[in-house]
């Protein structure tokens, strides 16, 4: 799957005037209209792009949404940036794109005069690109990313073991996460969790803290799931889940 358009923390700043969120709000995720219309506009790979013919360094692309102008550049990750913004003014020379020419023009002029071999191209950008600010931040939300896809897929597996009873297991990153539900006519419901592969201690507490309705310090080491024995480097564990969370979880849209 592409990721989305992500903006720098320069131009979340200085651009477009938003303050930094905490690490668990993704900024790929920020309510801004130019945001959102690059996102629409650069998830999908068959969908057109413009380059900004005055800007010969590096290929950037234009995005548009009512006054608002923008930059995107894709790096070597199929990923796109965000990298600079601003609004349009026809016919002024604070229009985005003409401001953004002589900002490149006059960057490059200056890295000529401090720089040996001198750039060939009309433009310098390089300094609007992400830079390792914007590196620790794709970082600190990795355990939000990670998160968020880990309760998807126990969710979706509890889900689909509800409705036929049977075990249903997905690849996690070097293991595998298996889930049977077992509902007896809506009184009780018993969860069995399978885990294969080594993992961290601490994994395991999270993926046993995202199914719904169980007690945490109720959990149980198990010596089987409830229609097979263990296999080996198989650990299992067991719990008593409302059957009221048990009702929501299919109420849920798979999405």
């Amino acid at each position: 799957m592409a990721r989305r358009v992500r903006p720098t923390l320069r131009c979340l700043r200085d651009d477009l005037g938003q303050a930094i969120p905490r690490a668990d709000t993704p900024l790929d995720e920020i309510e801004h209209p130019l945001l959102v219309k690059a996102v629409g506009q650069f998830t999908d790979d068959e969908t057109p792009h413009e380059r900004i013919a005055a800007i010969d360094d590096r290929v950037l692309f234009k995005v548009k949404v009512q006054r608002w102008r923008g930059a995107v550049w894709i790096d070597g990750d199929n990923a796109p940036w965000l990298v600079s913004a601003g609004r349009r003014e026809d016919g002024s020379p604070e229009d985005f794109y003409a401001s953004l020419a002589a900002q490149a023009q006059a960057a490059r002029s200056k890295y000529n005069a401090a720089n040996s071999p001198p750039l060939t191209t009309a433009t310098y950008t390089a300094d609007l690109l992400p830079g390792p600010e914007d590196e620790l931040r794709w970082r600190a939300e990795s355990a939000v990313r990670d998160e968020r896809r880990l309760r998807a897929t126990v969710r979706s597996l509890l889900r689909e073991s509800l409705l036929d009873g049977k075990e249903h297991a997905a690849m996690l990153d070097g293991s595998a996460l298996g889930i049977q539900v077992l509902a007896d006519q809506g009184y009780s419901t018993y969860v069995a969790v399978r885990i294969i592969g080594s993992v961290p201690r601490h994994l395991v507490a999270t993926i046993l803290s995202l199914i719904p309705g169980c007690q945490l310090d109720t959990w149980m080491s198990d010596y089987a799931m409830p229609e097979r024995a263990v296999a080996p480097e198989e650990q299992v564990w067991s719990n008593l889940m409302d059957p009221k969370a048990a009702a929501r979880l299919l109420d849920e849209s798979p999405g």
